[in-house]
């Protein structure tokens, strides 16, 4: 006679699991390794000011390294919501309507981003 103790689990959402986890992980570092490199432009380039923080963002490897990380973060963050909303919101009207939301602010505020970025 076998005993089943407890309800049967139900799993629910994508499980990406290790995929995302390593996401997460690499793009953290990658942003921590950029604000490294910021600061230490910042700290030791002397008086900060306009012309200084536009020359720190006008050279062509700073403008590559940061589009990078702005990809990169905005792939941390929708990984993030992702789990979030399949985590904690069960409907999935209302999961759908909030994963599109968030996509869309993202593209959005990649283009907004990029624009800034190239416009110094």
């Amino acid at each position: 006679m076998s005993q089943n103790y407890g309800t049967k689990r139900i799993v629910t959402g994508a499980s990406y699991g290790l995929r995302d986890w390593l996401a997460q992980r690499i793009t953290a570092v990658l942003m921590a390794l950029f604000t490294i490199v910021l600061l230490v432009q910042v700290i030791f380039g002397g008086p900060l000011g306009y012309d200084k923080w536009a020359g720190i963002f006008s050279q062509q490897w700073m403008k590559t390294l940061t589009f990078v990380v702005i990809i990169a973060m905005l792939y941390h963050v929708w990984v993030g919501m992702r789990d979030l909303f399949m985590d904690y919101i069960k409907p999935v009207g209302i999961r759908l309507t909030l994963q599109v939301f968030s996509i869309v602010w993202l593209v959005g505020c990649a283009g907004w981003a990029i624009q800034v970025l190239w416009r110094l």
